[in-house]
């Protein structure tokens, strides 16, 4: 990573900004996009590599990291209306699961590599995984197991809406969300298909604050969700 330094024995040849005048509207802030790239701690690790670093300690336990396509890529600091967004999603989602199914946040799973010594173990702000938690007391939950995963984007949209995305429809994960921060709005991603950096949803549908939304569990429809109750209160 890198970082611009500015001097302290030359001045600036920036021009200062004048404030704002009375009465005038400031504009909206734009969260900052930052690249999945900019993160990335160095060469690329299978997942087999990935759980052994954690087994022997050189990756602490519950460090704020996941590894996407290979990369060891630490996690972003989450600001008030993201920590906000993942509460009400994991809550939303709790009240709404069918039997014989639970959700977590923020853990890992374990996925196919999208090409050979490039594993992915994400931690989606939420999943929706068959079982108990009880049930994977010595791995991860896999592909296979999970019926959704939700990702709470700002900062990270670019990303969420990429690498992200290609890592859930190569594993076939059947549905994916990105709570959209930035635009106050839901994506909903369904049917994945292709393989490797090719894989993508065929469908894609958007959802405004005043809709309602369901998901499919397994053999169960549930919803309507109403997606109002996804997002933080303005």
């Amino acid at each position: 990573m890198t970082a611009v330094l500015k001097t302290l024995d030359a001045p600036s040849t920036k021009r200062r900004s004048k404030p704002p005048a009375a009465g005038s509207r400031r504009a909206r802030a734009t969260p900052l996009q930052i690249s999945l790239e900019s993160r990335w701690l160095g060469r690329r690790f299978s997942n087999h590599e990935y759980q052994r670093m954690i087994g022997i300690g050189i990756i602490k336990d519950g460090e704020p990291v996941e590894l996407l396509d290979g990369m060891v890529v630490p996690k972003m600091p989450k600001n008030p209306p993201h920590r906000i967004a993942t509460r009400l999603a994991r809550k939303t989602l709790e009240a709404a699961l069918p039997s014989g199914w639970y959700l977590d946040s923020q853990e890992p799973i374990t996925l196919p590599e999208l090409h050979l010594g490039a594993g992915n173990v994400p931690e989606p702000d939420a999943a929706i995984i068959r079982g108990d938690s009880e049930d994977y007391a010595d791995r991860h939950p896999i592909a296979q197991e999970v019926a959704l995963v939700v990702e709470v984007s700002d900062s990270t949209l670019r990303d969420d809406r990429g690498l992200k995305k290609t890592i859930y429809a190569h594993a076939r994960i059947p549905e994916y969300w990105i709570v959209n921060l930035i635009d106050q709005q839901l994506e909903v991603y369904q049917r994945p298909t292709g393989s490797a950096l090719k894989a993508d949803y065929e469908v894609t549908r958007t959802y405004s604050l005043t809709e309602s939304v369901s998901v499919r569990i397994g053999t169960k429809t549930v919803g309507p969700i109403p997606v109002r109750a996804l997002f933080p209160k303005k």
